[in-house]
């Protein structure tokens, strides 16, 4: 009977690396992979991030080195997360012109000018009690926050950021931060905003690297249940229209059915996020041995942009970019 065995024999396709290549569905080039980078303040620092192997924060007058050396691997695009000299309860130093992340934009732009600068913004890095927003009581005020977001992001565009990702989840914050941008003259900075975020267990290594542990409680007034999936969507839908120009889904890996369900429900880019605990979870393992790290990483990210994702933040974008089947 025609198109059943022996007549029909998929394995006729996967017979050799060669075919294999040629018929091969999903392919994800170098520059669909963002690098985060963290930046601390001083000089000559490359300090290891212990639960993180091989990612390091880095002094402004040295972050180009990593950003030269993703550069030159094939990504195109970094996103700076910034550790302050001083924190207080309303995060000062996310908007300061000589603030960290200001420095390294800089910087960066200097080293390596054809990179794509995205900043992080967000104030848990910058409050001493490390939750994303300004607190009443232990309860972080939403409203309140909306005006600190959108001048860090406005002194992000200032320092020469050109895409500004605001991560804090708070109600109406994209909203805020175009109308802040625009009025600054900065009409053509794009958002991408953090539209799906999850109070997620995959984060505590970055927690670790970038000094934002919240000093009680969690966030999980703020960022979503990860339980929910519709709720996604709406998020998305609200985000869209108060103008994001591009969304992402946090973590990644353990939510590709929500990056396919806002990849089908949008038509802007869509990005995910390759978490720290992700990335631990993999380094962890290949370190004892009990998996093949380059072949689960490709296999991962595979998965990722199949489900959907336009482009992925990971930490092991210059890794996976060095590598021939990626091009």
């Amino acid at each position: 009977m025609p198109g059943e065995f022996p007549t029909v024999r998929p394995r006729r396709l996967r017979g050799s690396e060669r075919l294999r290549t040629l018929v091969r569905e999903t392919r994800l080039h170098p520059a669909s992979l963002v690098l985060p980078l963290f930046v601390v303040p001083g000089r000559g620092k490359a300090e290891a991030v212990a639960s993180m192997p091989g990612v390091r924060r880095w002094s402004v007058d040295r972050v180009g080195e990593e950003a030269n050396r993703a550069f030159e691997a094939g990504v195109r695009s970094v996103i700076l997360f910034g550790i302050p000299e001083g924190k207080d309860p309303t995060g000062t130093h996310a908007w300061r012109e000589d603030g960290v992340v200001q420095a390294a934009l800089a910087a960066l732009r200097k080293d390596v000018p054809e990179m794509t600068l995205i900043t992080d913004v967000c104030l848990c890095e910058y409050t001493d009690h490390g939750h994303c927003g300004v607190l009443h009581g232990e309860d972080v005020a939403n409203d309140p926050t909306l005006e600190l977001l959108a001048r860090e992001a406005v002194s992000h565009a200032r320092a020469g950021a050109d895409v500004v990702a605001p991560s804090d989840m708070m109600d109406g914050r994209v909203g805020a931060i175009r109308r802040a941008l625009d009025q600054a003259g900065f009409e053509r900075t794009p958002i991408l905003s953090y539209a799906v975020k999850y109070a997620s267990g995959f984060y505590g290594p970055f927690r670790d690297a970038a000094e934002s542990t919240p000093a009680f409680g969690d966030r999980r007034s703020y960022q979503m249940d990860p339980a929910n999936g519709r709720e996604a969507l709406r998020e998305l839908e609200q985000d869209l229209a108060e103008g994001a120009d591009l969304v992402m889904v946090k973590p990644a890996l353990p939510n590709l059915d929500v990056i396919a369900a806002v990849r089908a429900a949008c038509h802007v880019p869509v990005a995910a996020y390759q978490v720290s605990g992700e990335y631990a979870m993999i380094k962890a393992a290949a370190e004892r041995g009990w998996l093949d790290e380059e072949r689960v990483v490709d296999e991962t990210l595979t998965a990722i942009h199949r489900a959907g994702a336009d482009l992925i933040l990971t930490y092991f974008a210059e890794s996976a970019a060095r590598r021939c089947a990626w091009r």
